[in-house]
Parts: structure tokens; C-alpha cells; sequence
């Protein structure tokens, strides 16, 4: 929004403003026709990055009529779209509907074709890797050139290009396609966002190959599901994929270094999704630290630290993510950056520097793609002087896409009982719930959490296939601090897996 201020001099008026003191005449019109000038263009707003708080910050700032640029190096979308969330999950999807078939006997669902005699022969699922991983980085490919067409149809200017602070007032890009050019374009801002994300962390003694030796943006590249797939690092993206690999019939070995897998989650729900995996034939090797993966003239072998060896025939090196943050002027602009690399920023995105935002996983705070987005949006609101709501990360939803799903929101049963939170727990299995029966669904359990004496809904946890859909009544109840009394109250269909969090809504009363 254009905001224009109309000054009006009196003859002898004295107490101006120190830099406009000696001002006379010609002079004194023409600072004040500057003035003038800078109220009214546009707010210039650059994004250093095309993920999904770079994505979300530029069409933000677009619709407050802003002057946005947006640069980014791979496509629109970042590593959340191209190499990581859109491909990994329609991996995933695909697991799924596989994993769907082998239980579907289950139901009284039989699939047989007549052999030559003529007696029924029982068919094997058969998954085309090649044209799997062919139809994800389409769908990524898709998507990303949506999210750019969006862009521009929003007003946004696009380069693509290397870009990198230049002090606090701009960036300059190479659009040579070389980040080390030194052939640069100078753009410049009144508003700088980065959104730069992150890249998988390697280990010196398991460098990656590309071919035997994968990070998960390289998995795309297999052309037939692994023999045996050994996975180092039992984190969210290791357990996502070790699930995902055995669902796909490939033999799966996870190496945890903690005493289960998914350390950091709720200890329940760590316990069902380990318990699953070894039921489904996955061999977890908890409390083991791999010290080295090398490749072999077959394959790949894993040396842990006391000594024994894992062979395979790939391995997955899943141990965390760095922030793309270095050598793109941060320090020279002075923005302030953990030792991990990681951007400093506040409840509103803002770092040490005024008028330089960040978002995303280059950032400290969590990174989901939706709290990303959420914070690219927050920032040029922030910026351009709109009402913001500060981020709660509290109140953020979360899941892990293994099979089944772990949904989480607010406080951790950890956290309640180690006095951080007053609160109450309720567990239900999902074996009570008739849905669940019907669907043939064996584990998974809704758990709350409820603050002592007023009931207000904390937290939860619900592990169940698709808990990622189920995880909302919850999110809103901890963000608009609703009582279980009033969850209880709402109307689930019946029979539904929904019913399970009013079932356990009404217990609390009780609870509490």
C-alpha cells in the first residue's frame, strides 16, 4: 500500500529534524519531494529461495502489492517439492496400496488366476520401480511448474540463478547456473527473506555414490526395488523409508544408535511402529552405531562400532540435514547463525538484522513444510506492517509417514511428566473402535493429553493409517484451547476412526 505525506512549511518554523536543519529554499522542496517519492513506491520484497517459505513469502507480498522477486537455483518448490516431500510420500503412497493388497486376504479378499490345470495359482504383487520412481519426479516436476505459474500470475518477478546477500539491502545472482561466477546481477531490496532449506548430511566414512550408497534425494535414481536395503539412522526420513522399502518387498535392515527407533517421539508410538517392523520381517538393530558403509564388488557392507558387519545391496544414509546457508553473505550482513549453521530468527521470522527475514529448514525452528510456509507468510506480513500472529510451534501438527502414521500436536507426554505442563493422559486403543475392526486395523491407539482441573486440550498423539487426516480435530483444539467437554460434545460419524478422540474426549471428563 502506497502511503503518501503531504508536509506543509510555515514561514520561520524552526525544531526540524536534524538532518534537515540548514535546509533552505530549493533544497528543503526537494528532500521533501524524495520523501514524498519513497512513500509512495512499492515496498521492494526479494526471496533468497523458491521452497515453501520462499514460495509462500512471495505470493504473500504480492498480494500486499509489494515489488517481489523470488530467486531460486533447482525450481520452484525446493528440495520439498523436487527431492523431498512430493516424490517421498508418493513413494510412499505407492507402498501403501502395495502393503493394501498383501492385507486384503485379511478382509476375505482372495486374488488367484487359473493355472494350466486349472487350479488356482496365488499371483505375486510385482512393483515396477522404474516406472514408480518415472511417475513421482513427474508428479515434483508437475508441481513445481504449477507453483511457478502461480508466481507469475501473482506478479511476481522469477530469476532463476545462484544468489547471495550483498550487506542488508540486496542480493546479487548469477544466472550462469554457477554459484561460484563471479559474473553477478545486483537486485536491490528494501525486504530481504531467505528461505535457502536444507540438503542431506553425509558422513566422511559413507560418502554417498549415487548409486550403492544413496541419500534420500538419490533413491529416485534405482531401477528395481533393492535386495536388501540397509538404512542407517532410524530418524523420521530412516523410518519413512525403511517402511516404505518393505512394504515394496525389498529386505530391510535399520540401524538405530538409541534404544528404539524414532527417538524423540512419543515413546508409545515409537514402540507400535518398531513392533510393526519386525512383525512385517524388518531386522532393527537398536543401540548400534554404524562406524563406516563401504561398497563392495556386490553391493554395500555396514561396520558398526563393535565390530560386526551388515551386507546389502544399497544402503540409506539417513542421519539429519545441514542448512544451505553457507557462503551466501550472511555473516558479512551480519545475520546471526548457530554453530550448526542454522538462522537465528523470532517468533515472527525476523533475524538479527531488521529488514532481513528467514524461513524454513534453514531457520531454527522445526522443519515441516508447514511451519515453513507459515513463517515465509508471517515475515513479509511482519514487514510490510500487517497484523501478525506470532508463531506458536506448540501448536504445530506433525507426522511421520511410516505405516501406520504417527500424528502429533502440543505438549508430549515426556513434557507433562516432567512438570513442564500440568496435565492429564488418556490413552484408547484403536482395537475398541468398530471402524477399526471393520477395516481390519490391528494397532494404533488415540492418546490425550488435557491440563488438570480446567481440561483444556494440550496435546495428543494418534497413531492409526492415515493419522495425518485424523490429526486435525485435535490441532484445533489446541490452538482455540478447547476444553475435552466441548470435543466430547461434537458429533463423530458412526461408525468412524474419528470417534475414537470423542471417545476418548468423554473419558477424560471422568479424568479430570
Amino acid at each position: 500500500m502506497a502511503i503518501r505525506l503531504d508536509f506543509v512549511l510555515f514561514e520561520g518554523q524552526t525544531g526540524l529534524p536534524g538532518r534537515f536543519r540548514g535546509l533552505a529554499g530549493a533544497a528543503w522542496v526537494e528532500r521533501m519531494e524524495y520523501m514524498a517519492y519513497e512513500f509512495e513506491r512499492k515496498q521492494r520484497i526479494v526471496v533468497l529461495g523458491g521452497g515453501p517459505g520462499g514460495y509462500e513469502a512471495a505470493i504473500a507480498g504480492a498480494q500486499q502489492g509489494a515489488d517481489v522477486t523470488l530467486i531460486e537455483s533447482v525450481g520452484v518448490g525446493g528440495s520439498a517439492v523436487i527431492t523431498d516431500v512430493v516424490p517421498s510420500k508418493s513413494l510412499i503412497a505407492t507402498a501403501e496400496a502395495a502393503n493394501s493388497i498383501g492385507e486384503a486376504t485379511d478382509l476375505g479378499v482372495q486374488f488367484f488366476v487359473r493355472g494350466d490345470t486349472g487350479k488356482p495359482l496365488r499371483p505375486e504383487v510385482a512393483i515396477n520401480l522404474a516406472a514408480v520412481n518415472k511417475r513421482l519426479l513427474a508428479l515434483a516436476r508437475q508441481q513445481s511448474e504449477d507453483m511457478k505459474a502461480t508466481l507469475i500470475r501473482a506478479g511476481v518477478r522469477y530469476v532463476q540463478g545462484h544468489g547471495r546477500l550483498d550487506g542488508t539491502s540486496g542480493i546479487i545472482v548469477a544466472t550462469s547456473g554457477d554459484a561460484t561466477a563471479t559474473d553477478f546481477d545486483r537486485i536491490d531490496a528494501d525486504t530481504l527473506v531467505v528461505s535457502v532449506g536444507a540438503s542431506p548430511r553425509v558422513l566422511a566414512s559413507a560418502m554417498p555414490d549415487g548409486e550403492r550408497i544413496l541419500t534420500w534425494t538419490q533413491l529416485y535414481n534405482l531401477k528395481a526395488i533393492p535386495e536388501h536395503l540397509i538404512v542407517v539412522g532410524s530418524g523420521v526420513t530412516g523410518a519413512e523409508f525403511a517402511s516404505a522399502y518393505r512394504a515394496l518387498g525389498a529386505e530391510v535392515t535399520l540401524i538405530s544408535s538409541r534404544d528404539q527407533v524414532l527417538p524423540g517421539e512419543d515413546a508409545d508410538a515409537a514402540n507400535v511402529i518398531e513392533n510393526v517392523f519386525k512383525r512385517n520381517g524388518m531386522t532393527v538393530l537398536s543401540k548400534s552405531r554404524a562406524s563406516s558403509v563401504e561398497r563392495t564388488t556386490t553391493g554395500v557392507v555396514a561396520v558398526l562400532e563393535d565390530g560386526r558387519t551388515v551386507e546389502g545391496s544399497h544402503c540409506l544414509i539417513a542421519v539429519g540435514s545441514i542448512p544451505n546457508t553457507a557462503n551466501i553473505g550472511l555473516e558479512q550482513a551480519g545475520v546471526q547463525v548457530t554453530d550448526s549453521g542454522h538462522i537465528q530468527v523470532n517468533r515472527v521470522a525476523r533475524t538479527s538484522i531488521p529488514n532481513i527475514y528467514a524461513a524454513g529448514d534453514c531457520t531454527t525452528e522445526i522443519p515441516l513444510a508447514s511451519v515453513a510456509s507459515m513463517m515465509g507468510r508471517t515475515a513479509v506480513f511482519h514487514a510490510m506492517g500487517d497484523t501478525v500472529n506470532p508463531i506458536e510451534i506448540r501448536n504445530v501438527a506433525a507426522n511421520i509417514f511410516t505405516q501406520p502414521e504417527i500424528a502429533t500436536v502440543g505438549y508430549t507426554q515426556k513434557q507433562i511428566e516432567d512438570g513442564l505442563a500440568q496435565g492429564e493422559i488418556y490413552k484408547l486403543p484403536l482395537s475398541s473402535n468398530p471402524r477399526a475392526k471393520m477395516m481390519g486395523i490391528k494397532d494404533g491407539f488415540v492418546k490425550l493429553f488435557a491440563r488438570t482441573g480446567s481440561g483444556t486440550v494440550i496435546g495428543g498423539v494418534i497413531v492409526a493409517p492415515k493419522a495425518s487426516e485424523l490429526i486435525f480435530p485435535l490441532a484445533l483444539a489446541v490452538e482455540h484451547r478447547l476444553t475435552v467437554d466441548e470435543v466430547a460434545r461434537t458429533f463423530p460419524v458412526y461408525p468412524s476412526l474419528t470417534g475414537s478422540i470423542t471417545d476418548a474426549a468423554r473419558a477424560m471428563h471422568v479424568v479430570l
